[in-house]
């Protein structure tokens, strides 16, 4: 038996209004359960193979680039001249990182220690190891400053000192031995004699302490109670605090170690993390979206305020004493050494900088740090650090090495570490956090559409059956003798 078209249409008009139901609910569950699911794969969890592993090992391409300011009159600069510098590199060094000693504790916290290691990468470096390159030498110059409200008599016979070993104001040597050590009687008399007055025991070099090294214990929350505290340091070497600084706000140690940070992020959020190196916690704020291989990120950089001194932005007190404005004072952390961090080229620092010696050009796309993460994962899909270490120099009477150099912050190199995602590991998370999302949003519209649609056509098909003939609807037609019947005729006349 044929269905007639009304009941067709009803059938219709409760599969679209079906249809349309499950496609508004997909709108309002859909985000849910996606962000569900991101908070269960980026929690710090062993079950997680993806995110934990990305998280424990870091298997996606990392690299150290190394630039050195070789010293091209070292003899003018003894009698008051400016210094004249001259950029050499990139060397470039590969650079594994992973975790060890992984302990998960009861409060959802995990304890770790992250270890490095760096292999020089002859193809991607402008030069070899084996370059030759004069630098100022740090355990003269830097010891000059370190010693100079001594007794004069004391100044002299850390000069004897100099002299006895052979040590001039200037170092000219291999880059692989001023990266990674190089041997020295002064360091191996200081050892002796003067235990713990240097930052090594063994060959002094820039980044001697750094390769086959950790960066101390972490202690991060997993974000198992909270995906909000993810990432989130808890504690580093058993310390909330640090003591390097002059104010309880400088000493704090915020956000995370510098690798990951929680998810679901806005335009309004920053990038908190600690960094042991530079010895404090740095913030990055957030510039502009962008996209990395398909994936939709937001770009975060270090605001201009981030090594501006106390007199351009009071919060910054407590890191002086301070210098010039974009200058970061390490020395209370680096065994009083007269050292300063700062962008490379002295970019977005004072001016006046600039004006103490010549052969810099700083511009932010090659000297500015940026990090490139995606909103949703808190995952970062490109990072570019870069800093610049400096040495603070200055005439001292009574240490003749230090001849009539002009008081000047002498750039001595510059590196930038730089990692993104790339191949599978790119390519899952493309899938996953683009893809997929992608489809989930269609499909809900599609249901949508296509229940509308439906419902539509139910509607046009009642309409059309409600203009058909009678006799379509299958009701016969009488028809009356007289057409002049009408409603007051009796129905049986005589």
């Amino acid at each position: 038996m044929a269905l007639s078209k009304s009941k067709i249409a009803a059938g219709l008009i409760v599969a679209g209004s079906l249809t349309v139901f499950f496609g508004v609910l997909l709108v309002f569950v859909g985000p849910i359960i996606i962000d569900d699911q991101i908070a269960k794969n980026v929690e710090i969890n062993p079950n997680n193979d993806l995110t934990y592993t990305m998280w424990k090992d870091i298997p996606v391409p990392f690299f150290m680039s190394v630039y050195f300011f070789n010293v091209l009159n070292p003899e003018e600069i003894l009698k008051g001249e400016k210094p004249m510098l001259e950029q050499r590199g990139p060397y470039v060094y590969s650079e594994k990182r992973w975790k060890d000693n992984i302990t998960f504790h009861a409060n959802n916290t995990v304890s770790y220690r992250e270890y490095r290691q760096y292999f020089f990468e002859r193809d991607m470096s402008a030069g070899n190891e084996s370059d030759v390159v004069t630098i100022p030498n740090m355990m003269v110059l830097g010891a000059a400053v370190m010693m100079e409200n001594l007794p004069l008599p004391a100044r002299m016979m850390m000069s004897a000192t100099f002299k006895a070993f052979k040590e001039g104001a200037f170092l000219t040597k291999p880059v692989g031995e001023l990266m990674w050590g190089y041997d020295s009687k002064l360091v191996d008399f200081l050892n002796k004699f003067f235990p713990g007055m240097l930052p090594t025991s063994g060959k002094f070099g820039l980044f001697a302490e750094f390769n086959n090294s950790n960066t101390g214990l972490f202690t991060v929350h997993t974000g198992q109670d909270d995906i909000h505290k993810v990432h989130k340091v808890d504690s580093w070497n058993g310390l909330k605090e640090v003591n390097y600084w002059r104010t309880p706000q400088c000493n704090m140690i915020n956000g995370t170690a510098g690798q990951m940070w929680p998810p679901f992020m806005t335009t309004q959020s920053t990038l908190p993390f600690y960094s042991p190196d530079a010895c404090r916690s740095m913030e990055l704020v957030y510039q502009r979206p962008g996209v990395v291989g398909g994936v939709p990120v937001f770009r975060f950089v270090a605001p201009t305020t981030l090594f501006a001194n106390g007199s351009v932005y009071p919060p910054n007190e407590g890191f002086c004493p301070c210098r010039q404005s974009g200058l970061l004072n390490v020395s209370s952390c680096r065994k009083n050494s007269p050292v300063f961090i700062s962008h490379p080229h002295f970019f977005n620092a004072d001016p006046v900088l600039l004006d103490y010696v010549l052969g810099l050009s700083p511009n932010e796309e090659d000297h500015g740090l940026f990090i490139d993460i995606h909103p949703d994962t808190g995952v970062p899909m490109n990072v570019s650090v870069r800093l610049q270490l400096n040495l603070y120099i200055k005439e001292v009477p009574g240490v003749t090495e230090t001849g009539k150099i002009s008081e000047v912050m002498m750039p001595m190199i510059w590196f930038g570490e730089s990692g993104y995602i790339d191949g599978p590991i790119l390519k899952t998370f493309h899938t996953n956090l683009v893809v997929l999302p992608a489809m989930m949003e269609y499909t809900q519209y599609i249901l949508i559409g296509l229940g509308l649609a439906t419902i539509l056509a139910a509607a046009l098909l009642m309409a059309v059956d409600k203009t058909s003939p009678c006799e379509e609807r299958g009701q016969p037609s009488q028809e009356t003798p007289d057409s002049s019947v009408n409603e007051r005729t009796p129905l049986i006349q005589s």
